[in-house]
Parts: C-alpha cells; structure tokens; sequence
C-alpha cells in the first residue's frame, strides 16, 4: 500500500497594516507645548527643505536631529538655569 504524503500549504507573512516603519531604535510618543512661531518655522524649514532638495522632513525628524546634535556635542549644559540661558549659549556656540 502507497503511502500518502501531506503538503503544508506555504504560508507567506502577512503585509503589516498602517504606515510602514519608519524608526529602528524604542520610542515613545510625547506631546510638547510649543509657540505657534515655533511652529511655523517648523514648517518653513520643512517646506524649504522640499522645495530645495525634494527630501520630505517632518517636523518631528527636526526636532530630533536637533536634540541628537545637542547631545552628541560636547557642551556642558550642566549649568544652564534657564531656557533663555539655554538659547543664548546655543546662539553663542552656532554663530561662531
């Protein structure tokens, strides 16, 4: 008598639904109370970005270079007692 053999379907992963990832490291999502002036220039960086480069940024991807640089600098922030203070050292530091 012939022995009968079973085929196992192939199974495929499925297409992950919703916006493709984007972020190889844990995140998390915060929320942060901003000027709305600080918000349009946001978006005027961002759309200058575009129209010049073609390369869509968020306002989101900004932000966060912008903090990856200020911690990869080696400024001492140590002593900061304020957020003018802050701004100031910094406006220091990129205008040199």
């Amino acid at each position: 008598m012939a022995q009968r053999t079973t085929r196992r379907p192939v199974v495929r992963p499925r297409a992950r639904r919703g916006r493709p990832r984007t972020h190889r490291e844990a995140w998390t999502k915060v929320s942060v109370v901003m000027f709305e002036r600080q918000v349009l220039e946001l978006d005027r960086l961002t759309t200058a970005i575009r129209s010049n480069t073609g390369a869509h940024l968020t306002r989101a991807e900004v932000i966060r270079a912008l903090l990856d640089a200020l911690s990869e600098s080696r400024l001492d922030l140590t002593s900061i007692a304020s957020g003018a203070h802050l701004k100031g050292l910094l406006l220091q530091k990129l205008s040199a």
